[in-house]
């Protein structure tokens, strides 16, 4: 079935103009977020057309080595090709690039902005990018009211909003989808305003308490959640927003990666949620509900501890080393306090 690639062999000379920004034209962004923009992108507001972009970043990276990766947000700067054929995107330009990654605050921060030819922007947050701290960032969502990646989403939106005047399009794919509800429920009320869209695709919801925040339910008629129709991710915990279900050649937890998700003309093939979905989201959230919140950080602050004793970075970085990852894995967990040892196995059994 279609992706986006096909989508924008068929629409890139398609102007905004004529048919205007729509779904798919939104993950295309979102997905773009990923692209390692550092030293390309200018941090501040001063803007870069996506053929300046796009030469420098492969002036950089390897295009056949992205090519021929597995990985799905890796691929996702050669869209920019894609997107250079016609006159859809092509004036199009980028802005404020941000990236931060801090140990410490437990943070996996990027964003960048889109600058449309006819004005308005899209300001796109980044998802997960596999590094531990990422995913550590992701389960804190659980227990924390508000954590440092979200807070930093707020001030990032903020300042796009008094740098540049217009309409502004908010999103971003998986966690960015959750930064860019959260930034756009707490940001300013007159840069609420502005807002015409806030895209959240597949990205995780909030902790109850946050649905009855003033901001949300002002910015609440403005968000579009897009699932594939057996979503895990984007149905952890809570959100108030009825779904756009979506269908993806993937299976399971593999229709996380949005160039899975199948296109018809200049809109995303519709479907149902399937009972496998549902199933899993109710079970993960019984699950969560069944811990309060010190038993949910202490758990969590464990399994990475674990993992972290594996000495890499990343995720993909344990699975390729997957035996040496288990034995230190296995020395780690042998390693924690006692009651720590017991509480995991109480959690894990409770799932």
């Amino acid at each position: 079935m279609a992706n986006l690639f096909d989508y924008l062999e068929w629409r890139a000379d398609m102007p905004l103009s004529v048919d205007p920004f729509n779904d798919v034209d939104n993950l295309i962004l979102s997905e773009l977020s990923y692209a390692p923009f550092d030293g390309i992108v200018p941090e501040d507001g001063t803007e870069k057309t996506l053929c300046e972009v796009r030469d420098a970043f492969f002036e950089i990276h390897d295009r056949e080595a992205l090519l021929n990766t597995r990985g799905y947000t890796v691929r996702a700067p050669l869209l920019m090709d894609s997107m250079l054929t016609g006159e859809r995107f092509r004036d199009m330009r980028l802005s404020c690039y941000r990236k931060e990654t801090d140990r410490a605050q437990e943070e996996q921060f990027a964003a960048v902005t889109f600058h449309f030819p006819n004005g308005g922007v899209y300001t796109a947050f980044r998802g997960t990018d596999g590094t531990l701290i990422g995913w550590k960032e992701d389960f804190n969502f659980s227990f924390l009211t508000r954590t440092e990646g979200q807070e930093q989403a707020v001030r990032y939106l903020q300042e796009i909003g008094s740098r540049f005047t217009g309409p502004i399009y908010v999103g971003g794919h998986s966690k960015g989808g959750n930064l860019a509800v959260y930034a756009s429920a707490f940001c300013d009320p007159n840069l609420q305003e502005r807002i015409l869209t806030v895209y959240s695709n597949d990205g995780p919801g909030f902790r109850e308490e946050m649905l009855e925040r003033p901001g949300y339910l002002r910015i609440l008629p403005k968000i579009r959640k897009i699932l594939p129709d057996t979503s895990i991710i984007g149905r952890l915990l809570f959100s108030r927003t009825e779904p756009v279900v979506i269908k993806s050649s993937a299976s399971g937890m593999q229709q996380h990666d949005g160039f899975s998700w199948e296109v018809e003309r200049n809109h995303f093939r519709g479907a149902e949620l399937s009972t496998s979905g549902e199933l899993i989201g109710r079970s993960f959230s019984g699950w969560l509900s069944q811990l309060d919140d010190e038993t949910r950080r202490s758990f969590f602050d464990s399994v990475f501890t674990v993992m972290d004793a594996t000495g890499r970075d990343t995720i993909s970085g344990i699975r390729e080393q997957l035996l040496k990852s288990s034995g230190a894995i296995f020395t780690a967990f042998r390693g924690l306090p006692k009651e720590k040892r017991q509480e995991l196995l109480s959690v894990l059994q409770l799932f």
